[in-house]
């Protein structure tokens, strides 16, 4: 078998529109699978978790294949695998369940190149109980954010040191591995945030050395929430604030209130349709993502060197998106020319590439684009040929408007 994307964009009902989308990084379209599941799982019954009933018992299958689903998507242990409205808001509660334990002068380090989403929750969290925020810095002409960038800032007092898997505005993929080598040698915690990296890459987070790991499944098709994985035995540790009669096992004490079972059951669609794409014929899912994952990655590199090349050879258009190992994701400002136009112009065409700092407001800032950002140009595994023409053609078309 190869990949076969003309097959792939068959099941995305929203691709039938003509609109050639360069959107990804904000969220993916959703495919015919995971909409089937949603509404399966809306049509049957459905109650509070149990044993007894009907909808207890379908409730309770489909949390369970959830979280059986997104450990084996990460290689994590199903029992820390913990669900949430979003992983902005997991990364909220995580840092303020910790920060319970830190002290003034305690240490955190954040990067530059991430999300807000990974910066914000810690500095606030540090702030409140007097603890010293350090950041380490990318270099901006490469896009490069290399592990001693991290290394330097680690002290004795370092609790905790949150990271981005991908950066979500250039793409820039740091070497977790040797990042986390240098945070547990140090004593603390490393925090990844994968929410890009998921969309494109393997994930393991085992090999990665990540502590703790967030993720959003409508970045890779699947419906609009978080995920968390973290190592069961170290959520045991952790006490957050909780209802008194809701449950106190891991994971259910990070989760509050009833789950949305229907985004479960659209979660672990999305994750069996990622493992359907491996081209070879392994007969464990977690095999079969990460055979997916590097056909995925193969073609999507492929896509972006023939983007970058047209990109590349128009006058007046400036690349930020240079590190030796980044995601599909470009970002692009044009000379005497607002992104934001680029944006408004490619639309008409049915093109869509959205402009902006996208969160990223430190990394964008870095990079002195201000608050504005650029126009990015982000690929999907349904990206095809055709589509990376139409933008390089658009594009080349606003250039002379």
């Amino acid at each position: 078998m190869t990949y076969d994307v003309s097959a792939l964009r068959a099941q995305f009902p929203a691709l039938s529109s003509g609109v050639a989308h360069f959107d990804g990084p904000g969220g993916t379209q959703t495919p015919t699978p995971v909409i089937e599941a949603i509404a399966g799982a809306l049509s049957s019954p459905l109650s509070i978790r149990g044993a007894v009933a009907p909808g207890e018992i379908n409730a309770e299958r489909i949390v369970g294949d959830f979280r059986a689903a997104m450990a084996d998507l990460l290689n994590a242990d199903p029992a820390g695998i913990v669900f949430g409205r979003s992983a902005t808001q997991l990364t909220y509660d995580l840092a303020r369940t910790l920060a319970a334990r830190w002290t003034a002068g305690d240490e955190v380090i954040v990067s530059r190149l991430d999300h807000d989403a990974n910066i914000r929750p810690w500095v606030q969290a540090a702030e409140r109980v007097g603890a010293v925020v350090r950041r380490a810095e990318f270099d901006p002409a490469t896009g490069e954010l290399p592990p001693e960038a991290v290394g330097a800032l680690l002290t004795p007092r370092t609790r905790l040191v949150a990271v981005t898997g991908a950066s979500n505005l250039i793409g820039t993929r740091p070497d977790l591995p040797a990042i986390a080598s240098l945070v547990h040698e140090a004593g603390a915690l490393l925090h990844v945030d994968a929410v890009h990296l998921a969309a494109h890459a393997h994930v393991d987070v085992r090999a990665l050395g990540a502590d703790f790991t967030v993720c959003s499944p409508y970045k890779f098709f699947g419906p609009h929430h978080g995920v968390l994985a973290a190592d069961p035995a170290l959520l045991a540790t952790l006490r957050p604030d909780k209802l008194a009669p809701s449950s106190d096992a891991v994971p259910e004490r990070f989760e509050l209130g009833t789950l949305p079972y229907e985004a479960l059951a659209g979660t672990t669609a999305a994750v069996n349709f990622i493992a359907d794409l491996a081209p070879t014929r392994q007969t464990g899912r977690r095999d079969r993502l990460r055979s997916a994952y590097a056909a995925i990655e193969t073609h999507e590199n492929a896509l972006r060197e023939t983007a970058e090349t047209g990109l590349y050879a128009l006058d007046g258009v400036t690349t930020y998106s240079h590190a030796a190992t980044r995601t599909p994701t470009l970002l692009l400002t044009f000379q005497d020319r607002p992104a934001q136009a680029a944006y408004h112009f490619l639309a008409t065409l049915g093109i869509h590439a959205p402009a902006g700092s996208f969160y990223a407001l430190e990394a964008s800032r870095h990079l002195g684009l201000g608050t504005t950002g650029g126009l990015r140009v982000g690929l999907s595994p349904y990206t095809d040929a055709e589509d990376v023409a139409r933008l390089v053609a658009g594009v080349a078309e606003f250039l002379k408007s």
